[in-house]
C-alpha cells in the first residue's frame, strides 16, 4: 500500500510517499481501507519533533495521521466480523498511521459515518468537530451573544461560526485576505446575524462598528492572536469573554491585567487540558453535520501532496479542514 513516511523530524519535506505493508489488526483494532484523512495543526508540530506536552515524541519512521475515515476491512482476532464493511470514521490518537491508503484503529474507538456525510466531513468532525463542539460550550455561548471568530476560513473557526449561528447568535467572522473570502461567506446567509470581514484591511473595526449598530461583540474566541486578535480583544464590549484557542499568526494575544479589569472583562483558556468527554462530543460533532447545522469546507489534497497540506497549515492558506485522499 502507499503510505507517507517520515524517517527525520523538520520541515514538511520529509513527509514522503513509499510502498510499505498493509498493517494487521491487533487484539481490539479493526483495519480500515482510508478514503480521507485529517490533517491537524498539532500534526506539523509532531512532525518537526515539537509536539504538546501531552503527546509523546513518537519514534521513527512512522506515518503520520490520526483522524481517518473509510471501510472496515478487516479485524482483529477478538473484534466481532460484522464491522467487515462498516463506514466508519475514528480518531486514532498515538496510535498514528492515517496518512495511508489502509490505517489501523481500536474498535473502542470507531462511529458510524451518518447517512448523507461524506467521508471527508466526517474527518473534519472526528478531531477538528469536538474541539468545536467542547470551546462553545466552555464558551457558553448564549443566543444574546455577538461573537467575534478570527481565523473563521479554518478548520476549527468555520465550524466555530456555523455551530454559534445555530445556537441564535450573531458571529463576526475574519478572514485573512481575498483568497478566504468565499469560504466565509459561504458560512452563512443569515444577513441580520453573520458579518464577513477581511482582517487584513485595517479598517474592518469601523466597517463591524457600523454593521453592528448599538450591539456590541460580547465574546472573542480567538485562535490567532497578533494583530487581528488585538484589535478584536479591543473591540469587545464592557463585561465581554474572551476565549483562547491557539495564536496561528506565531504571536498569542498580549493583554495584561488592566485590560481586563478597565472593562470587567472575563479570559479562559479551555484548551490547555484534554478534553473530557471526547466520544460525546465526536458523536455530537458528527450529528451536527447529519442534521444541516454545520458543512465543514474541506480543502482537499493527493496522498502524494502531504508535504504541501502541511506547508498550506503552516502558512495560513487552508481554506477549512485539510484533508487527505489516498
Amino acid at each position: 500500500m502507499r503510505a507517507v513516511v517520515q524517517r527525520e523530524f523538520g520541515g514538511p519535506q520529509v513527509l514522503v510517499v513509499e510502498e510499505v505493508g498493509r498493517p494487521d489488526p491487533a487484539e481490539g483494532q479493526v483495519r480500515i481501507r482510508v478514503a480521507a484523512a485529517g490533517v491537524h495543526a498539532v500534526d506539523t508540530n509532531i512532525r518537526q519533533g515539537d509536539g504538546p506536552p501531552s503527546m509523546p515524541r513518537p519514534s521513527l519512521p512512522m506515518t503520520p495521521g490520526r483522524e481517518v475515515a473509510g471501510t472496515v476491512d478487516a479485524v482483529g482476532p477478538d473484534v466481532d466480523a460484522s464491522f467487515i464493511g462498516a463506514q466508519v470514521v475514528a480518531h486514532v490518537g498515538f496510535l498514528n498511521g492515517g496518512y495511508a491508503e489502509y490505517a489501523l484503529a481500536p474498535v473502542v474507538a470507531l462511529h458510524t459515518v451518518p447517512d448523507g456525510v461524506t467521508f471527508p466531513q466526517a474527518v473534519a468532525s472526528i478531531g477538528t468537530g469536538r474541539t468545536a463542539q467542547y470551546v462553545l460550550e466552555e464558551a457558553r455561548v448564549q443566543s444574546t451573544d455577538v461573537l467575534i471568530i478570527p481565523g473563521s476560513s479554518g478548520g476549527l473557526g468555520s465550524q466555530l461560526v456555523q455551530l454559534a449561528l445555530s445556537m441564535g447568535a450573531a458571529v463576526v467572522a475574519l478572514y485573512g485576505g481575498e483568497a478566504k473570502r468565499a469560504v466565509v461567506e459561504g458560512l452563512a446567509s443569515d444577513s441580520e446575524r453573520f458579518f464577513a470581514l477581511d482582517a487584513t484591511d485595517e479598517s474592518w473595526p469601523s466597517q463591524m462598528a457600523a454593521l453592528l449598530g448599538e450591539r456590541e461583540p460580547s465574546l472573542l474566541i480567538d485562535g490567532v492572536g497578533g494583530v487581528t486578535g488585538r484589535a478584536a480583544f479591543e473591540a469587545l464590549g464592557r463585561g465581554g469573554r474572551v476565549v483562547i484557542i491557539g495564536w496561528s499568526s506565531g504571536e498569542v494575544l498580549r493583554i495584561d491585567t488592566d485590560d481586563i479589569v478597565d472593562r470587567s472583562l472575563t479570559v479562559t483558556v479551555p484548551l490547555g487540558r484534554p478534553l473530557p468527554q471526547l466520544r460525546e462530543l465526536e458523536a455530537r460533532a458528527l450529528a451536527a453535520v447529519a442534521d444541516g447545522r454545520v458543512h465543514p469546507p474541506v480543502d482537499e489534497y493527493a496522498l502524494e501532496r502531504a508535504a504541501d497540506a502541511h506547508a498550506a497549515i503552516e502558512q495560513r492558506r487552508q481554506r477549512g479542514k485539510v484533508v487527505l485522499i489516498p
